[in-house]
């Protein structure tokens, strides 16, 4: 494998580029994120009024075809348990992923106050501009039954790429705006995956919650250069918008190189414009491990 250390020169040069300033401890003695070491320590999200915890369980990781690792090995049901045991209280779902269920069973009995679901509906080109194709509010009626709750706390439109998709999905948008003024959801979004399409969500005013990927190495992101993101990232935090950092970890490449697991942490956490991380556990030691290391960063 070839690896790639990044090397302080860089990291300040693609902190800088986000947020002006570096807010890492090590280098400046201060970080917002850090106020309190603790990987659990309850976020807001934006302008939502969403409270959560810093650190959250990605359910898709490998996901496709209605199915992810969790769901493919079969510890679904045990993995996002134990997650919300640890103290995680989000859970990233997605209609590709086919968690829905498995949330539902792992998290029955609890109050549902006490842990926020956000999923993600996929449109193809045809439910766009044909209205006989089922809407949005269909869908997340799918959506609610699947997940045994009266109201999903945030839907994104998945996928997005296209600079012009808030216009795109302007019908499927106004939908799920009726959507959250019923109280049936309560914030909107979009999960991220191109700079174009991230720009389009700095501008809309429509995107509550936005999902972007981020880390220091450019590995499974819109660019392999973190210095053309984090300025987008620093509009999408200034614009308001609930910013949840994602494949922090570039989509599991590095779980087998320590230093970059570590390296990738302080990077996104030190950025000072990420609400959140998501992470997409395969193995229940992946969770303690994980703690373990935002700990330690967080501490620094």
């Amino acid at each position: 494998m070839n690896k790639k250390k990044i090397t302080r020169r860089e990291f300040v040069s693609y902190a800088a580029a986000g947020t002006g300033t570096l807010l890492i401890g090590d280098f400046m003695g201060y970080s917002p994120i850090a106020e309190q070491a603790n990987p659990l320590r309850q976020i807001t999200l934006g302008k939502t009024g969403i409270k959560t915890t810093l650190l959250g369980m990605g359910t898709g990781y490998n996901g496709y075809n209605n199915s992810s690792s969790i769901t493919r090995s079969g510890i679904a049901e045990k993995i996002i348990k134990y997650a919300y045991d640890k103290g995680i209280r989000f859970f990233d779902c997605a209609d590709n992923y086919g968690t829905h269920t498995y949330t539902a069973r792992a998290l029955k009995g609890i109050p549902r106050e006490n842990y926020i679901i956000n999923t993600k509906i996929m449109l193809n080109q045809k439910a766009l501009s044909d209205p006989k194709i089922s809407d949005a509010n269909l869908i997340i009626d799918r959506f609610r039954k699947e997940l045994n709750t009266d109201y999903i706390d945030i839907v994104q439109l998945h996928l997005m790429t296209s600079g012009s998709w808030t216009d795109e999905y302007k019908r499927q948008m106004d939908v799920l705006d009726s959507l959250k003024a019923k109280g049936i959801i309560r914030a909107h979004g979009a999960s991220i995956h191109s700079l174009p399409a991230m720009e389009a969500a700095a501008a809309s005013p429509w995107v509550d919650v936005i999902h972007v990927r981020i880390n220091p190495f450019g590995a499974s992101m819109d660019t392999p250069k973190p210095e053309a993101v984090t300025p987008v990232i620093e509009k999408l935090h200034k614009a308001g918008k609930g910013v949840i950092a994602m494949k922090v970890f570039g989509s599991g490449s590095f779980k087998n190189e320590p230093e970059k697991l570590d390296e990738s942490l302080k990077f996104v956490l030190g950025l000072g414009t990420v609400d959140m991380i998501i992470i997409g556990f395969e193995q229940l030691e992946q969770i303690d491990n994980c703690m373990e290391r935002m700990k330690k960063v967080l501490k620094s």
